[in-house]
């Protein structure tokens, strides 16, 4: 039994005084709404009506349900429109766990042009290179770069991240720009702690895997903006994601070599936990950075 149309029922016969007007007044047929009002009685265990041939009168039990029942109805048309309200027009507060590295160069734009759009609608973003629970921690959302696994949630591929070898015009002036893989100097590898989890296996890669297990290597970092800021000074060379390196290649403090080695892309993602019914704050976000970062996207245009 539908618990709320077996009331809209009740309430139409107590208003029209007849099944057959309230059957009329409901779009459907005097038996449907005879079967309606029978099983909430027989749910709430007391007769609401008693039928002559002519009129129908209410029970005393049927009188004290009449206020109870136009109660939890007008309460349910509150809700539908506040939950409409909600579907129609993008408002309240969106939870995003980013990457640290890239929220902090391509988010902020973003979020700003979001919010001039839909202004009802609150951002907070919390970054980290930690995976997420967001079911567990109560977000909305993740941005997350790699090859994503099969799992339970929703993933959308946004826009590719090319890793590119790169150095300092004064580190290759001085040791030489490599050709091949092999002829990378283990020493001088700026090596970032997790991308042997990311990138492809290839034969740059395999130098890269060789090379991090010398003991002669400068360091290790898990934030590559260590890193970059090493290539930069000229200590040595690193595999980055082009939207980390771009302005600095753009300003000639980078190159990028080795270009024929180049693992395959990597993806940025928008990670969600479910497909239907989303709220409207999620959509338009969703919507929006699909688009945004472009084709190529930005980071890309100077590489």
């Amino acid at each position: 039994m539908d618990k709320i149309d077996a009331m809209h029922a009740f309430i139409a016969v107590v208003n029209e005084g007849s099944f057959t007007k309230a059957a009329d007044k409901l779009n459907t047929s005097n038996q449907m709404v005879s079967k309606q009002v029978a099983q909430l009685e027989s749910h709430l265990g007391a007769r609401l009506f008693n039928r002559t041939t002519r009129k129908v009168h209410l029970t005393e039990a049927g009188q004290q349900c009449v206020p109870l029942a136009l109660e939890i109805l007008e309460r349910l048309n509150d809700m539908e429109g506040s939950l409409g309200m909600l579907v129609d027009q993008a408002q309240g507060l969106l939870r995003i766990s980013a990457p640290v590295s890239f929220a902090t160069r391509y988010l902020t734009p973003l979020v700003r042009e979001f919010k001039l759009q839909n202004p009802l609608v609150g951002i907070d973003i919390q970054v980290s290179d930690r995976k997420v629970d967001l079911v567990e921690e109560g977000y909305d959302l993740a941005l997350r770069i790699g090859h994503l696994k099969d799992s339970s949630l929703v993933a959308k591929k946004i826009a590719p991240i090319n890793l590119v070898m790169c150095a300092s015009p004064s580190y290759l002036a001085k040791e030489g720009e490599p050709n091949h893989p092999n002829e990378l100097n283990p020493k001088h590898y700026l090596r970032y702690s997790y991308m042997e989890h990311y990138a492809s296996s290839t034969a740059l890669m395999a130098a890269l895997n060789k090379a991090s297990k010398e003991s002669g290597s400068i360091f290790s970092a898990n934030i590559g903006d260590v890193l970059v800021d090493a290539a930069i000074a000229g200590d040595g060379y690193a595999l980055q994601p082009t939207f980390m390196v771009a302005e600095a290649i753009k300003n000639g403090k980078l190159k990028v070599f080795l270009k024929d080695y180049q693992p395959q892309p990597l993806g940025l993602y928008v990670v969600y936990p479910h497909r239907k019914l989303l709220a409207s704050k999620l959509r338009k976000f969703i919507d929006f950075i699909n688009n945004y970062y472009g084709a190529p996207p930005i980071w890309d245009r100077f590489v």
